[in-house]
């Protein structure tokens, strides 16, 4: 079985395991707790939170750890926007749910109100049109570094000069480009005010996340209770999660420059040998900005779930989009939000590669199969 869906999840890493498990067994202490075990647990977390830092270009003390990336998102969008006194958001059309679901929220008990900006057909923003957005009542730009349907990846630091310019801070949600595009160019360079992390699509377990949040940004908290990471995310934390997204994440890092090239080169054959042989195949997203390990495509005139179980019948697992509106059958928003009309939109197929390469002659070999699988399928 060949998986192809690593947008929607990654196996966790045998070093990620090693590292989490001295805080699953003889470490196990509440980093609260003002005893020998409690401190050993409270120092792996602020190593944890260090690597973190250092990954996103930010500073410890802006590392929030969370229970995954929706969470960072909803904390990032609700929390932004309810520390300060502006009531306007602006997001845009292809966002993830727990960015466009918080953007609902904050209108419907709060009276945010929420621009969702529109894309171009390859997915990407323009920076004149953000810059047209906004207003003196903006508390938030919002947006998807990369997305995770198909794989455009924004220009984060064009944006962010045009938000910052206008004083409005920003907020990137990173969780699919983290560990495939250089994120410290986001906190360092590009001084991006928040990122949102996930550590199941690095190598580490579900359930965990980061939002990494400068602290000169007002942050209200949706936790209430004991006042853990400085007040912003009260609970116990999770030690054991956090040292595993931190190795997670310091993993990727130390070969992303090497494994990105690789997987590139081979995501790039392997979608032209599809456009090749499959005369109905359209890739969607930008063919230049976008992530190296992701490929989507739609098959006009078939079933997007049918190509995908004739796929899988043929040893090929992968997907129709986000796994996290699975079993829908309405055709993607993101797709939509692109001009892609919706019967079109429903012969999606998503592959999305991991971090090890595929032996010499894969891309061939899985483009034929996709090609044996539409033609099944439109036969």
């Amino acid at each position: 079985m060949l998986y192809l869906d690593h947008a929607a999840t990654s196996p966790v890493r045998p070093e990620v395991l090693e590292a989490m498990r001295p805080y699953l067994t003889d470490a196990f202490g509440n980093p609260s707790s003002h005893h020998t075990v409690g401190e050993r647990a409270a120092d792996a977390l602020e190593h944890a939170r260090a690597q973190v830092a250092a990954a996103l270009g930010m500073r410890a003390n802006d590392v929030i750890f969370t229970a995954g990336g929706t969470e960072a998102n909803n904390l990032a969008v609700k929390g932004i926007v309810l520390g300060g006194e502006r009531r306007r958001l602006i997001t845009t059309e292809i966002e993830h749910e727990s960015v466009l679901e918080s953007a609902a929220y904050l209108q419907r008990f709060h009276g945010v109100e929420v621009v969702r900006m529109p894309v171009d057909a390859d997915g990407r923003i323009r920076p004149e049109a953000l810059s047209e957005a906004l207003t003196d009542e903006t508390a938030l730009v919002s947006f998807a570094h990369a997305n995770n349907e198909i794989g455009t990846v924004q220009d984060a630091a064009a944006l962010t000069a045009v938000a910052h310019a206008q004083g409005v801070p920003v907020h990137v949600d990173a969780v699919q480009s983290a560990g495939w595009v250089d994120l410290r160019a986001l906190g360092r360079d590009a001084g991006v005010d928040a990122i949102s992390i996930a550590g199941h699509k690095l190598g580490a377990p579900k359930g965990t996340g980061v939002l990494a949040v400068r602290s000169r940004v007002p942050l209200e908290p949706l936790l209430h209770g004991g006042g853990q990471e400085r007040g912003r995310r009260s609970g116990t934390e999770n030690v054991a999660g956090a040292v595993a997204l931190a190795t997670a994440l310091a993993l990727a890092e130390a070969d992303r420059e090497r494994d990105a090239a690789v997987i590139a080169a081979m995501t790039s054959e392997f979608i032209a040998r599809v456009l090749a042989a499959v005369p109905s195949a359209t890739l969607t997203g930008s063919a230049e900005h976008r992530l190296p390990n992701l490929a989507s495509f739609t098959f006009a005139g078939t079933s997007g779930e049918a190509v995908l179980l004739e796929l899988e019948r043929r040893g090929v697992v992968s997907s129709s989009g986000s796994a996290c509106a699975a079993g829908s059958d309405e055709p993607s928003p993101v797709l939509l939000a692109l001009g892609i009309p919706p019967e079109t939109a429903q012969t999606a197929v998503r592959f999305t590669f991991g971090r090890a390469p595929l032996p010499d002659g894969s891309a061939a070999q899985l483009a034929a199969l996709v090609a044996a699988s539409v033609t099944a399928v439109a036969g």
